[in-house]
């Protein structure tokens, strides 16, 4: 159903369609009035050491297994020493009998997965985040991206790298060390499949790319964009699920974090610090989400179907200690949100851009 002229979207209850990955998120935006007496999260006010002697990403500390850390004063990357992942797997183990019958050969169905995972540590400084490092510092985590995904890329059993941060105790990270992950492998993962089939089918039925189309829809109407630069936008996208979800989108083509030109990581730089310094303003604390791109499959640069963007998915609802939850409805039904994104985009362009103190 297409959008409906005059229809009251701030008031009314309604379904919202994701074109990039085929699904619906119902807004019942009547319910922001309702009182709260749910769970309410504790949250760290942020301060930590600038070094920490018991960290395992810290310069110089010893890791799990006896690798010690160089004294690095930039970024790091290395192996992760636990690894989701593996590049040798045993092919010949079969988890369903070969033997079994055709129901259970279709129905019980498992295949090895080779790949490597990898810790990104963004800075030295143990007591930082994104938000607070300079644009030249996050310029070296892109560019970090960047060598991590040529050098995964090119390995042959590499069709899919996946970068990603998990901030916040909420979201699993276990250590508060500003750092991320990029994990290369070889199946193209569910979610991402997804995005680039959606992608691929709206550029074989308008010979145009889905996300450069809806680039245009957003930076038009301006009612969902948080900030945005000469190369790159955030705003928070109309069939958000998550209470403020944004999504980060390269203005320009781009198939991949490998094909930024050079202007167009510095300007990455700063709209990532933008966003990351509005969340932490929003409820006055290092705000917890988790944070990836999706980007063309494997080595692929000038692509007209894929087109580079980051989802940032952040949990907290409407306080510092207010979460939302993916529970009953939406685990038997589909996603579901009270807030509006035109009301949320609202909430995080009112905050300031500046870096947030701890």
């Amino acid at each position: 159903m297409p959008l409906m002229a005059g229809f009251p979207f701030k008031n009314e209850p309604h379904r919202r369609y994701n074109p990039l990955n085929d699904t619906w998120v119902l807004v019942s935006p009547h319910r922001t009035k309702r009182p709260w007496q749910g769970r309410q999260e504790a949250i760290s006010d942020g301060r930590r050491p600038s070094y920490d002697p018991q960290c395992y990403l810290c310069p110089g500390n010893r890791r799990t297994g006896g690798k010690r850390n160089p004294l690095y004063r930039s970024t790091f990357a290395f192996d992760n020493d636990f690894s989701a992942l593996r590049p040798i797997v045993n092919r010949k183990s079969s988890i369903v009998n070969r033997q079994s019958s055709i129901v259970n050969r279709t129905l019980l169905r498992a295949s090895p997965e080779r790949g490597i995972c990898r810790v990104l540590c963004f800075s030295p400084r143990h007591d930082l985040s994104l938000a607070q490092l300079t644009v030249k510092e996050i310029l070296r985590v892109v560019e970090a991206w960047m060598e991590q995904h040529r050098d995964l890329a090119r390995r042959p059993y590499v069709n899919h790298v996946q970068i990603f941060e998990n901030r916040g105790e909420i979201m699993g990270c276990s250590n508060p060390h500003p750092h991320g992950q990029i994990w290369g492998q070889e199946s193209i993962p569910l979610l991402a499949q997804q995005e680039l089939n959606c992608q691929s089918s709206y550029f074989n039925r308008n010979h145009r790319c889905l996300l450069c189309d809806y680039l245009e829809v957003e930076l038009r109407l301006k009612e969902r964009v948080v900030c945005d630069n000469e190369d790159f936008a955030v705003f928070v996208p109309f069939w958000a699920v998550w209470p403020f979800e944004t999504l980060l989108l390269s203005k320009n083509h781009r198939a991949s974090v490998a094909d930024l030109r050079v202007r167009e990581r510095r300007s990455l730089a700063r709209v990532l610090r933008e966003i990351t310094a509005r969340y932490d303003n929003l409820f006055d604390i290092p705000f917890p989400y988790s944070m990836g791109w999706h980007q063309a499959p494997g080595d692929t640069r000038i692509h007209p179907v894929h087109h580079l963007h980051a989802h940032f998915y952040p949990p907290l609802l409407r306080s510092a200690t207010i979460r939302k939850f993916m529970v009953g409805y939406e685990m038997l039904g589909e996603p579901q949100r009270d807030i509006t994104a035109e009301a949320s985009a609202e909430q995080l362009r009112k905050r300031p851009a500046e870096r947030f103190e701890a």
